[in-house]
């Protein structure tokens, strides 16, 4: 009985150590290899354009600061994430707009900022957002 109880076992480590040496093959992407581009697509744009900038209403008052951009499978950007109300962090709300009803503007010497067509009081009467670090998406507040 012994003999079979250390048989089972030495056949049990056995096949372990052999499995722990076995080489790990990695999975294979599916698709075609990725585009590498040689140069840079025209009308382009950073990401640094919208992310963290402030946003202005028509007259020129904040309303908001940009908190994420918000991309669809396919790459194009679709919403926007614009934190609201609040006094240094504490209070702020963050509702979502269409990525299209940001408008960038251009005023003093040519510098650029973000316009919306909208006001503080509109964006904080809207719903909130509050992001899920676990799930890594946006969700009702």
């Amino acid at each position: 009985m012994k003999r079979s109880i250390y048989a089972v076992l030495l056949i049990a480590f056995a096949t372990a150590t052999a499995n722990a040496q076995a080489p790990q093959q990695s999975p294979q992407p599916s698709g075609s290899a990725a585009q590498i581009l040689a140069s840079i697509p025209a009308n382009s744009v950073t990401i640094t354009h919208w992310y963290k900038q402030n946003v202005y209403d028509p007259s020129d008052n904040k309303i908001g600061e940009i908190m994420d951009v918000l991309v669809d499978r396919a790459g194009k950007a679709t919403a926007l994430i614009i934190g609201v109300g609040g006094f240094l962090g504490m209070g702020e709300k963050d509702v979502a707009v269409p990525f299209d009803a940001v408008q960038v503007a251009s005023k003093d010497n040519n510098k650029w900022y973000l316009v919306m067509n909208s006001n503080k009081d509109a964006l904080k009467s809207a719903k909130g957002f509050k992001y899920d670090r676990n799930a890594m998406t946006w969700m009702p507040e």
